[in-house]
């Protein structure tokens, strides 16, 4: 059953989310991909929709995909049980990824931070 979409502008912390994600791939831990691909897998599922065609969701970097799990959670309506549980669910994986972008950012500029001092 395909949900009804609601138009949305996106906020200021939506943006900075998905500036701060690198267009390749995170060093998510095996659960923590397995976490989100699932998420986006039952997503696709439940409503109908199809964020990524034709690539693999392992080859999905991660600035589209945090893009893509913002917009489907600020339009997605959820009517079913099912769809409700999917959509439940977005929030986890944005955050898990806009975690893992930040851990990442930090140790970048705590490296550039040492370089300079030598």
């Amino acid at each position: 059953m395909k949900a009804p979409v609601k138009d949305y502008i996106p906020e200021l912390s939506e943006i900075r989310m998905v500036k701060r994600a690198p267009d390749g791939p995170l060093p998510f831990s095996d659960a923590d991909r397995a976490y989100i691909l699932s998420c986006l897998a039952d997503v696709e599922k439940r409503f109908g929709v199809t964020g990524f065609p034709g690539v693999v969701p392992e080859a999905i970097a991660a600035r589209p995909l945090i893009k893509q799990l913002i917009e489907w959670w600020r339009t997605l309506e959820p009517v079913t049980d099912e769809q409700r549980d999917a959509y439940g669910r977005m929030p986890g994986a944005i955050r898990l990824i806009d975690t893992v972008a930040t851990w990442v950012e930090e140790l970048e500029a705590l490296r550039g931070a040492k370089a300079d001092e030598s």
